[in-house]
């Protein structure tokens, strides 16, 4: 069987609706970006009426749940861009439901069975499924994949926003037993990804939408055009540009997510919100993570993406060196939400910049790849402020570190330039020709 027989096993007819696909994906990124409703269950499962955890014990199975999001998304990456799109999604999103569900039958001498269900099933379910739709609708938008890479992912910043009340609601239930929660949910869960895998399928090869121009023939690749031939995975990472693209998304992440990972306490501590408050400030500031997503995604498509990822970074160091000295509650809620735009602007940037960089056929691979940086953004950027803001609550060192670490990031895309464009597959052959030097 060919490699393009493979690849397109489920690619749609050319009449194919690419805006019902965009509607698919949103709702499987809604099912699993619940994952940043984990404070939620945290919180009660810390409470003496329930499991009486402590806050290490009990931030160990998101912790988990993040790091096995690259293992999955790189290996749904690999699958996906030979496989289609269908089946990939339609795997990884019910793992992802089954560990959920899984972990509704953990109780408080159950802790093991909580990391495996929620952080490492869970995790590797959830990366599995998140790289899919972002991978393919690169292909339907051609014309506009900033934009709509950015609404897919916002899917993801908002799922908390839904999953956040609902799962109080559910644990109110049964205080004693907050995991309890996650068996409907889980199954909730199941239930979108199925209806929202099942729609997903690849463009015709060559798919330009209506409206949208041919190429001038031979014309060369700009600054913010596509590549003339796609890279694969190996000579992607073969590129230096690569490796900047990831410590932009690892540098954007840590200082976004140390925010949030302490934003409850230092809304109380720093602008003085009570802990009901506190709690809907976190809630509120979801949407800003989603809209974010779309936000940047769409400015980056008129601005350049290195422009837009010196604004991201820049934005969220000058943010988190304010953030500690603020005592207006309503200045450091606008704080906080420029944050938690620009956390959520990285990932709705990047993929699109991975697609104009190494091109669109393998991005599945390369962009999956590439999350390893909101892996290890995600374990850095929480344990780094915790143990800097400690039991004394210094948050101004802790803030004015992670905001100075922001700043300094600012000089990566001033180097990151876009590879030379690769020269197209030799007739007849199937196989590229070396790519031209990259600089």
């Amino acid at each position: 069987m060919s490699t393009s027989a493979v690849r397109n096993d489920s690619t749609a007819s050319p009449g194919g609706n690419r805006w019902l696909i965009l509607v698919a994906g949103v709702l499987v990124q809604l099912a699993i970006g619940a994952v940043y409703a984990w404070s939620v269950f945290a919180k009660a499962i810390q409470s003496h009426d329930a499991f009486g955890w402590s806050k290490a014990q009990a931030s160990v199975p998101f912790e988990v749940a993040i790091g096995m999001i690259f293992v999955g998304s790189y290996i749904g990456g690999r699958i996906q861009d030979r496989r289609g799109p269908r089946t990939v999604a339609l795997t990884g999103g019910v793992i992802y439901s089954l560990g959920v569900i899984l972990a509704s039958f953990a109780g408080k001498d159950q802790f093991w069975l909580l990391i495996l269900g929620y952080g490492i099933i869970g995790g590797f379910g959830l990366g599995m499924a998140y790289i899919v739709p972002i991978a393919m609708l690169q292909k339907w938008f051609p014309d506009k994949p900033g934009l709509i890479t950015g609404i897919a992912v916002a899917g993801f910043g908002f799922g908390a926003v839904i999953t956040a009340p609902l799962g109080q609601r559910l644990i109110a239930g049964d205080p004693s037993m907050p995991t309890k929660a996650f068996l409907p949910l889980g199954i909730g869960y199941l239930v979108a990804v199925v209806i929202g895998a099942s729609l997903f399928r690849n463009p015709p090869s060559g798919y330009r939408p209506p409206g949208m121009s041919e190429p001038a023939p031979g014309a060369a690749a700009t600054a913010d055009a596509a590549v003339e031939a796609d890279f694969t995975a190996a000579e992607a990472l073969g590129t230096r540009q690569w490796y900047f693209l990831t410590a932009i998304l690892t540098l954007s992440v840590t200082a976004g997510i140390s925010l949030i990972s302490v934003a409850a306490g230092s809304a109380s501590d720093v602008a003085g919100y009570s802990a009901a408050a506190a709690a809907s400030l976190v809630g509120v500031l979801g949407l800003f993570n989603g809209g974010g997503r779309i936000l940047w995604g769409w400015l980056s498509d008129r601005i350049g993406k290195m422009p837009a990822f010196m604004g991201i970074l820049g934005i969220q160091g000058v943010c988190l060196l304010l953030i500690p000295h603020v005592a207006s509650p309503i200045l450091f809620a606008v704080l906080a939400a420029l944050v938690y735009t620009c956390y959520g602007g990285a990932f709705g940037t990047m993929p699109s910049t991975a697609g104009r960089f190494f091109g669109v056929r393998n991005a599945g691979a390369i962009y999956g790849l590439m999350l390893i940086g909101w892996s290890i953004g995600g374990i850095v950027g929480p344990l780094l402020i915790s143990s800097l803001i400690g039991e004394q609550k210094a948050y101004t060192l802790g803030f004015t570190v992670v905001g100075i670490i922001a700043l300094v990031g600012m000089a990566l895309p001033l180097v990151t330039k876009k590879p030379a464009p690769r020269t197209s597959t030799s007739a007849g052959s199937g196989a590229p020709t070396a790519p031209a030097s990259r600089h």
